[in-house]
C-alpha cells in the first residue's frame, strides 16, 4: 500500500559542496571538503551522501561547487553514481542563501519539493520520514535537528558544590541545525539573491510558523566533518557501527 504522503516526498536534492574547509587542512589543500574520505570507509563524504539520497528515493541531485570545483567535478564524472548529477559553480560568492537559490534554479522540477544537505555531513536517517513530517506540518522549510556530543567531559554537582559524577562526551541539551533540509517548491523564491538565508528567510518563516524542526531519531548516526579531529572520531564511530 502506498503511503498517503508518498507523492509529496522529494526526488530531487541540492548538495552544498562549495566550502573552503580551512579547518580540515591539510586534507583540503588539494580537494574540497566533501571529497575528504573518512579513514576506513573507502568513499568521500559526498559519495556517501549521494548513496544515501538514492536510497531515500532521490533521482536527481544538483551539486553546488566552489573551492577546487574542478577536483569535485572530475570525481563526479568518473564515479559510478546512483543518481543523475548536475554541477553548478558560483562565478562570484553569493553567500549561503544566494548559493542555495542559484543551485535550486537547476533542479529538474521547480514545482516540486526538494531536499538539501551541507556537503560535510555524514549521517543516516529516514529522509522519507522527515518529508512526511514536513508535509504534515504544512511547513515551507524543515530542518533536521541533531544533539551533537559535547567534545569535553562534563560533571554533575550537588546543591553543595560537590562533584557527584563525570560524564564523558555527553549529548548537548540543545538541538542544533543538522545541515539537512526539506523545502517546499515556493521556498526557492524566498531565498535572497545573495546573503545568508539563515539570517533572513529562516527567521521570517519561523515568525510565520512555517519552519519546522525534525529531530533526528535517537540512535541514528550524525556528524559534521569540520576538523581533522572529526575525521578520526567519525572513523572510530563508523568502525564500531560496522559501516
Amino acid at each position: 500500500m502506498t503511503h498517503p504522503n508518498a507523492a509529496s516526498r522529494p526526488t530531487q536534492a541540492v548538495v552544498l559542496a562549495g566550502g573552503q574547509g580551512s579547518r580540515l587542512r591539510p586534507y583540503t589543500d588539494d580537494r574540497p571538503k566533501p571529497m575528504v574520505e573518512i579513514p576506513g570507509t573507502g568513499t568521500p563524504i559526498i559519495g556517501h551522501q549521494l548513496t544515501w539520497l538514492a536510497e531515500e528515493g532521490v533521482t536527481d541531485v544538483v551539486v553546488s561547487c566552489g573551492h577546487l570545483a574542478d577536483v569535485l567535478q572530475k570525481w563526479l564524472d568518473s564515479a559510478d553514481l546512483p543518481v543523475s548529477v548536475t554541477t553548478v559553480v558560483e562565478t562570484e560568492p553569493l553567500g549561503r542563501g544566494g548559493g542555495l537559490r542559484y543551485a535550486a534554479k537547476r533542479l529538474p522540477h521547480p514545482d516540486r519539493p526538494w531536499y538539501a544537505t551541507n556537503g560535510d555531513i555524514w549521517t543516516r536517517f529516514s529522509l522519507r520520514d522527515m518529508a512526511d513530517f514536513h508535509t504534515e506540518r504544512d511547513a515551507v522549510a524543515t530542518l533536521a535537528l541533531a544533539r551533537p556530543r559535547i567534545p569535553w567531559g562534563a560533571v554533575r554537582t550537588d546543591g553543595f558544590g560537590h562533584i557527584t559524577d563525570f560524564i564523558e562526551a555527553p549529548p548537548s541539551t540543545f538541538e542544533i541545525n543538522a545541515g539537512v533540509y526539506v523545502f517546499s517548491p515556493e521556498f526557492a523564491s524566498l531565498l535572497p539573491e545573495r546573503g545568508d538565508h539563515e539570517r533572513t528567510t529562516f527567521p521570517r518563516l519561523a515568525r510565520e510558523k512555517k519552519l519546522a524542526g525534525f529531530p533526528i531519531p535517537q540512535g541514528a548516526y550524525w556528524r559534521a566533518i569540520d576538523t581533522a579531529k572529526d575525521l578520526t572520531e567519525a572513523a572510530k564511530e563508523l568502525a564500531a557501527l560496522g559501516r
